[in-house]
């Protein structure tokens, strides 16, 4: 009996002491989604490859804005977002404590301005990923008065851009075909 007593004693405790001591987490841990509005560019990536739908962005082209939306309460802490994230807007932390007692407290929202097209004025695009398109030409050596240049390129749909692209293309061509029937 002395023997296991003494087992006991240089055992120590087994167990620790939550939740009234904070519970250490082991590295790489993944629990609750952090996200930063600043850093995100409302791109979507994170969107399309949350398996659980946790993370979901309606597109309000009335008011012109995005809404991104995290329910925490469908997340499986998988950190998929987090890989596709371009800007790391969303990152997973150490936090798995998210116990709340309502539910609207489970959701994190941001809402975006969307650009307005230069030619038709619908909005097509958040304003912030114009921004950061530019500022990546900028950072991989294109001058900076160069990309201001092509502001206007950037601020007009796919859709006006196309158009504009095949009239410019159409003008050339006919150019090229009076040029040739003068010679």
């Amino acid at each position: 009996m002395l023997k296991l007593f003494k087992t006991i004693l240089k055992a120590g405790e087994p167990t620790v002491k939550y939740p009234f001591k904070p519970l250490d987490v082991c590295p790489g841990f993944r629990g609750k989604p952090e996200y930063d509005p600043e850093q995100c560019i409302a791109c979507g990536a994170c969107t399309v490859a949350c398996p659980a739908n946790a993370l979901t962005m309606e597109t309000h082209l009335q008011s012109g804005e995005r809404i991104w939306q995290l329910f925490i309460g469908r997340c499986i802490f998988c950190g998929r977002c987090e890989e596709v994230c371009p800007t790391r807007a969303i990152v997973l932390s150490p936090e798995f404590e998210m116990a709340v007692t309502h539910k609207p407290d489970l959701y994190v929202k941001a809402t975006f301005q969307l650009q307005n097209c230069r030619s038709c004025h619908r909005p097509f695009t958040p304003v912030k990923s114009v921004e950061y398109a530019m500022a990546l030409l900028i950072q991989s050596g294109v001058d900076a008065a160069s990309v201001e240049e092509m502001r206007p390129k950037f601020e007009t749909c796919p859709r006006c851009r196309r158009r504009d692209d095949l009239s410019h293309h159409e003008h050339q061509n006919l150019s090229y075909h009076v040029g040739e029937k003068s010679q």
